[in-house]
């Protein structure tokens, strides 16, 4: 469902300041997709990672940066909010934002911290969240009254460009829980978390979010990792060369979900590797696996090729005026709705596969009588949604691209590429339809509703993605009737 990222993972040393800039600058030259730089405002051989990630941003054109992870009881939840908007805005919407409960206490008691419990600490990070995402929304004053942090009478702002993603570190239940409760990504490490224990802590967050009536499968799995890159096997994890990494890390995407991967480089030329080799050969594995996995009717197109997409200059959005920026984020909150509806269609179709179970000998006509009738309501509901994607395209093919092309002539790349997608997504939801309408004549046809779902979803929320990234600044900036 997750576009699949790779990244670098920086240490902020100090004296090895230079170094960072010039890795930061190779990760972005080699095409990664990704920097997180660990956080801990305690650490005096430590450069500060926010004054870090900002440098970084202001000399980069396309990475993408979050601080993995952020230490929250040293940094308030309030101005932790407005760096990340701020720094999403000067850098053009490439900020993410990993988020930590704390968890080196002497350290944090030292900078004049609190000293949390386990349970305290979670709870604050909950409260933490909360008061990032209310400072994110436009509206009035926030109100706030929570045991750790208060807001009273806060004006929102500013608006970031792109949705942050707010991703937790957690490797304890009650973390996980918080994770699968309220987050948009889970960060845990191959340091504290071994590749066999992630089942078990995937399985936490992702009963949470079940429990909070969420889709698992829109918590993006971000999984910071280190290794060995060498012409032969070892016995560990990651140690080996590029084809056993690529293997291992398709394994985890297979398995678990994992979408991000984040690697702590021993020297440069690793970067190099992880990006040229690794990355195609997992993506490349993870192609072939949707390929045979597609029904008949679903396109072989249904993993769009983010390498070969158009990409524009921007300008700055913090350059235009609130009312452009508004004008522009018109598209974001409209794709937003389209995600959260996809959403909706998942998790009904998860209850209606799990309805399917526990069908009983003695009542089985009667329970069959009843799962047709869900069939139905799940296609209808599919059916629905699908007039509302074709409607939504239909309308920028007809006014809103038109529109773009006539103003700025150098947009034409990319809203042809986004005209070829549109005729990709439209072969998947037909795919999606003829899926449903198999399911309806025979119950085990579910499994080839859930194909056809991966395949329309994957592929609609990297289309989405890529359509915010290279038009919400032109439809900002250009003043357009669409």
């Amino acid at each position: 469902m997750h576009e699949l990222w790779f990244g670098a993972f920086l240490t902020p040393t100090a004296e090895n300041a230079h170094t960072l800039m010039r890795q930061a600058a190779l990760a972005e030259d080699v095409g990664l997709d990704i920097i997180g730089v660990q956080d801990h405002p305690y650490q005096p051989s430590f450069l500060d990672t926010w004054t870090l990630l900002s440098v970084l941003a202001a000399r980069t054109q396309h990475i993408r940066f979050f601080p993995d992870v952020a230490s929250v009881p040293l940094r308030p939840p309030a101005v932790l909010a407005r760096a990340a908007a701020s720094l999403d805005i000067l850098s053009g919407g490439r900020v993410e934002l990993g988020v930590g409960s704390g968890a080196f206490w002497d350290g944090v008691a030292a900078m004049g911290g609190p000293r949390r419990t386990p349970a305290q600490a979670v709870a604050a990070l909950a409260e933490g969240i909360e008061v990032m995402r209310a400072l994110w929304t436009p509206g009035g004053p926030v109100a706030f009254d929570g045991e750790h942090y208060r807001l009273d009478g806060a004006a929102p702002g500013p608006f970031p460009p792109h949705r942050i993603g707010v991703w937790v570190g957690a490797y304890k239940r009650r973390m996980l829980e918080l994770t699968g409760r309220t987050a948009d990504g889970w960060v845990p490490s191959s340091a504290y978390a071994a590749p066999e224990e992630l089942a078990a802590m995937s399985a936490v967050v992702d009963r949470a979010a079940a429990d909070a009536g969420r889709d698992p499968a829109l918590i993006r799995r971000v999984y910071n990792v280190s290794g060995r890159f060498s012409r032969l096997a070892g016995p560990g994890f990651l140690d080996g060369p590029p084809s056993l990494w690529a293997d291992q890390l398709a394994e985890l995407v297979h398995l678990y979900g994992m979408s991000v991967f984040v690697m702590a480089p021993t020297e440069e030329r690793d970067l190099k590797i992880f990006a040229e080799e690794v990355a195609p050969e997992v993506r490349a594995a993870l192609g072939r696996e949707q390929r045979q996995a597609a029904e008949p009717g679903t396109s072989p197109s249904a993993t769009l090729d983010e390498s070969s997409r158009p990409r524009l200059p921007k300008r700055d959005l913090a350059e235009l005026s609130p009312a452009q920026r508004e004008r522009g984020m018109h598209l974001v909150r409209v794709h937003d709705g389209l995600r959260e509806e996809l959403a909706e269609i998942r998790k009904g179709l998860e209850q209606v596969a799990a309805g399917r179970g526990e069908v009983a000998a003695l009542r089985s006509l009667i329970n069959r009588l009843t799962m047709r009738q869900n069939y139905w309501t799940l296609g209808s509901f599919c059916a629905s949604y699908c007039r509302v994607v074709t409607t939504h395209h239909t309308i920028e093919d007809e006014r809103m691209f038109p529109a773009l092309r006539a103003a700025q002539a150098s947009l034409a790349p990319v809203i042809d590429r986004l005209e070829e997608e549109h005729e990709v997504i439209a072969g998947l939801l037909t795919g999606l339809d003829a899926a449903l309408v198999a399911m309806v004549e025979d119950p085990d046809g579910i499994d080839g509703v859930r194909d056809a779902l991966d395949a329309l979803a994957g592929a609609l929320l990297s289309h989405l993605e890529y359509e915010e990234q290279e038009l919400v600044e032109p439809l900002a900036r250009l003043d357009l009737d669409v």
